[in-house]
């Protein structure tokens, strides 16, 4: 099928940021200020659905701006896996941007303008990352969110705010300043081009295999967003941002970039072939089976609620990576459509932590006996997320890790199926307990007053938790992506 040449990919992108530019110029006028960011969130989605009926038949939507170097162009292309992500985030976005406007007031943050100028320009940083052509223009993108949300970590501007933001910015750009940049003048040496090719732009190419192998490594822990131990430690320090940061961070936009940008490394620069062939796929399952295990042991030990949600990212990301490394095809397609599952479920919970706090100044879940009944929509919310983080049917993670399992099974790697089932239980024993002390636990002696819902804050988090069962009852709109980055 010829691909379809449209400016849309670009007007996606620029959505966004027209939206940060507008909220800077509204600066004194609040109210308009805050309608900004909700309203290019459902233009920007919008735009991305535009597209998919395109991807869904098969098809491509390209845009190429200008050539840097021969074989090397700022290009746009909307494939499958592109619009998996694309489409996690701008709906997202649309939710995330109402539940900042409420949180944001409600606690009387300070440099909101800032915030929101700097969300908005998260979203176009994420989605030019989803709809880049090439290595080249992904990278572009991909540097470009790890600066416009280092405001959003700093955004407390302390002591503690400084430390996490300094160590974000230390392991992102430093990663990516080095091994990465290693692994891109490598690649366009070798293969003269920076595209994605199906099948891999390496497969086939003349290289000695310990020199493809160096390079895989080098984009493995250079795309450090992906939080492959011992490349991790950024994303628990930068949870001394606000909550609806620590939601963009680690449901919507930066972690997704990094598991996203992992997927091309496997599925378009090297290829399942290449990989299985110079025996990376295995090397890497038991890297990322240790990165699961060892998040959720780390989870398991935190009482503040941030955190140990922050440890479970670092676990959940690497199922992810290990679907697209066991090579076969339901593996692959249950990686793929945890980005979605793990996203809805995660932003979920996020908030839930973040409408806790606003209630009730609460960060430790031994703080949080009898919340519940205060709260009953936010920790009801919470325990719908936290199935679907475990797996239980009917909720989106389910689906994701029924193909991970059956993906196993048929890559004929018993040891993965082992690691998925024992990881599923730790989730278990670090998310069922905090909706176990919200609703059965002994309750403050504070009273109900003071404790409630805030409106603006408790329904996109009701909305999310309802997108994560919604996923589970038809999941068919990820599947048929997947399934069409697999062929």
């Amino acid at each position: 099928m010829e691909p379809v040449i449209s400016i849309r990919p670009l007007l996606a992108v620029a959505i966004a940021g027209l939206a940060a530019l507008s909220v800077l110029l509204l600066n004194k006028r609040e109210k308009l200020r805050d309608l900004v960011s909700p309203v290019a969130a459902v233009a920007m989605f919008a735009i991305v659905a535009s597209m998919a009926p395109t991807v869904l038949s098969g098809g491509t939507v390209e845009l190429r701006l200008f050539e840097i170097l021969p074989g090397i162009d700022f290009a746009f292309r909307v494939d499958a896996l592109g619009m998996v992500f694309a489409t996690v985030s701008s709906l997202l976005w649309i939710v995330a941007a109402i539940y900042s406007i409420g949180y944001m007031r409600h606690l009387h943050e300070h440099a909101q303008t800032r915030f929101f100028a700097c969300f908005a320009l998260s979203l176009a940083a994420a989605v030019g990352g989803a709809f880049a052509a090439n290595l080249f223009t992904l990278v572009i993108f991909y540097e470009v969110l790890s600066l416009v949300t280092y405001p959003l970590v700093y955004h407390h501007e302390d002591e503690e705010g400084w430390k996490g933001s300094r160590k974000y910015l230390v392991y992102l750009m430093g990663a990516s300043k080095s091994v990465l940049l290693a692994a891109l003048a490598l690649t366009y040496a070798i293969a003269g081009s920076l595209d994605f090719v199906p099948g891999g732009l390496l497969a086939g190419a003349n290289a000695p295999a310990a020199l493809l192998t160096v390079v895989y490594f080098c984009y493995l822990f250079g795309f450090a967003k992906a939080a492959v131990m011992p490349m991790h430690a950024w994303l628990p320090a930068a949870m001394v941002a606000p909550t609806p940061v620590s939601a963009l961070l680690h449901a919507v936009a930066v972690v997704k970039m990094g598991v996203f940008c992992v997927l091309r490394v496997v599925f378009h620069v090297f290829g399942a072939g290449l990989v299985g062939g110079l025996g990376l796929g295995i090397a890497t399952a038991y890297l990322v089976s240790f990165t699961i295990l060892m998040a959720s042991v780390y989870a398991l030990t935190r009482d503040d609620l941030k955190a140990r949600l922050a440890y479970s990212t670092v676990s959940q990301l690497s199922y992810v990576v290990l679907g697209a490394v066991l090579l076969s095809p339901v593996a692959m397609v249950g990686g793929i459509i945890h980005i979605a599952a793990h996203a809805f479920s995660k932003i979920t919970l996020f908030f839930c932590a973040g409408s806790i706090y606003c209630a009730s100044g609460k960060r430790n879940i031994s703080d949080m006996a009898g919340i519940g009944r205060r709260l009953p929509w936010t920790m009801g919310a919470f325990f719908v997320a936290s199935l679907s983080m475990i797996g239980v049917p009917p909720t989106a993670g389910f689906v994701s890790k029924w193909y991970l399992t059956l993906g196993s099974v048929q890559a004929g790697e018993t040891a993965f199926l082992i690691v998925l089932l024992a990881s599923s239980v730790l989730n278990a024993a670090y998310f069922l307990p905090v909706s176990y002390v919200a609703f059965f636990g002994a309750p403050a002696p504070e009273s109900s007053a003071k404790v409630r819902e805030i409106p603006l804050v408790t329904i996109p988090l009701v909305a999310t938790a309802i997108l994560s069962v919604l996923m589970g009852v038809f999941p068919g709109y990820f599947l048929t992506l997947a399934e069409g980055v697999v062929r």
